[in-house]
């Protein structure tokens, strides 16, 4: 079912790439050329006017853009297609179509290097990065009356090592994680959004998340700054019971034109709530009495940071990183003497993810490299598969806006 999507993305990337580079090729060329051209008269040419026509030699003047020099039987012709006029400068010999030498000036420098720049600038809604990082959210905006679709996929076996993975086509033959959401605009600043997770754990099952947000500063060429805030319900079994709640703020900066800054931190409450990660008696034999008096945190707070670097206008490299505190998913071990469990140890390792963005109009498509499944708010920050960082899994990031 991937494969049909991916090849329709990356057919688009191909076709996209090619145009600009006719466009390119054609807008930017000035080198002379010679053209078999007909040039459009009142009469029919005959045999006579088609061989001269054939003389015609065709100059781009190097320094006014959309200024052709036109060079027929001895007569030169400057057309100015921005004015749309032209002049005979055969008639005055003081013109001539030698190309002009003209030293670039500082002024001239700035203005090409501004040029340049402009191309990187975006209006509100059309930031280059998409809704999260990797894992990490992001405040992008969601403008009034538009659905916003979210597609994550994370697969389940790890990269490392490559000689394994490599008989499995590096884990995309393994179980994946798909999970869905939606936003939408209510207003310009205030939108809601459903999300769902299908994945399947001690203390996280089929978990629904329902929120709202609001976009406090939307980020575009005028402003450098990006932030919202968002505020939602994650609930287990198809959102029916042990909840938990989330608060959490988005904010983004621009460094320049290209590298975009992400800071997003959040508290979760209730994360560990009905004590639904922490080990119980009854799951030992005979059954360990050390549990009752086990404790995990029940509350939880992640601060996310990530970054967006534009390589080209619509081709982007990403990063991000979960500091964590409090309640943290991972895995508890019991500790055994002579056979009875006397205590537990923890292992939690915090999210980490890189990779690739392709953006096209109203669509970006990502590939991932992550060492976690999970993508709720109040989950993301840890690895479900208690992978250190450098151990990673492939996933995708796909959203689409209508």
């Amino acid at each position: 079912m991937l494969r049909p999507h991916i090849k329709r993305i990356f057919g688009s990337s191909l076709l996209a790439f090619a145009m600009m580079l006719v466009v390119f090729s054609t807008a930017f060329s000035q080198e002379p050329v010679a053209a078999n051209t007909a040039t459009k008269t009142e009469t029919k040419p005959t045999q006579t006017d088609e061989k001269k026509i054939s003389n015609v030699r065709v100059s781009f003047d190097p320094v006014e853009n959309g200024v052709a020099i036109v060079e027929v039987n001895g007569e030169r012709i400057r057309i100015d297609t921005v004015k749309r006029t032209f002049e005979n400068l055969s008639a005055d010999p003081q013109i001539t179509t030698e190309p002009k030498v003209v030293s670039s000036t500082p002024q001239d420098q700035k203005k090409t290097d501004d040029d340049k720049k402009t191309r990187f600038d975006f209006e509100k809604g059309y930031e280059p990065y998409d809704y999260r990082v990797v894992n990490v959210p992001t405040p992008k905006h969601v403008p009034k009356g538009t659905w916003n679709l979210a597609f994550t996929h994370r697969f389940t076996q790890q990269l490392d090592p490559l000689s394994s993975s490599a008989r499995s086509l590096f884990g995309l033959d393994s179980f994946g994680i798909a999970s869905f959401g939606v936003s939408y605009g209510i207003t310009d600043k205030l939108y809601a959004s459903a999300y769902r997770s299908p994945l399947c754990q001690r203390g996280i099952c089929r978990v629904v998340e329902l929120g709202l947000g609001y976009n406090w500063i939307a980020q575009d060429k005028d402003h450098p700054i990006g932030v919202s805030t968002y505020a939602s319900v994650e609930g287990n079994d198809n959102f029916t019971e042990e909840y938990t709640y989330n608060v959490q703020t988005m904010v983004s900066g621009r460094v320049g034109k290209r590298i975009y800054l992400f800071f997003s931190p959040a508290v979760h409450l209730n994360s560990n709530g009905q004590r639904r990660f922490d080990p119980r008696a009854n799951d030992f034999f005979p059954p360990a009495t050390a549990a009752n008096s086990f404790r995990l945190p029940v509350h939880g707070a992640t601060f996310g940071f990530g970054a967006s670097v534009l390589i080209t206008r619509n081709v982007v490299a990403l990063f991000d990183f979960a500091a964590r505190t409090g309640f943290q998913l991972g895995r508890v071990s019991p500790i055994l003497s002579n056979g009875s469990v006397t205590g537990f140890r923890t292992e939690s390792h915090p999210s980490m993810g890189f990779g690739i963005q392709r953006n096209i109009g109203e669509h970006s498509f990502a590939l991932t490299f992550s060492n976690t499944q999970t993508t709720t708010t109040s989950r993301y920050n840890s690895s479900n598969l208690v992978l250190r960082p450098k151990r990673i899994i492939i996933g995708f990031n796909l959203s689409r806006r209508f």
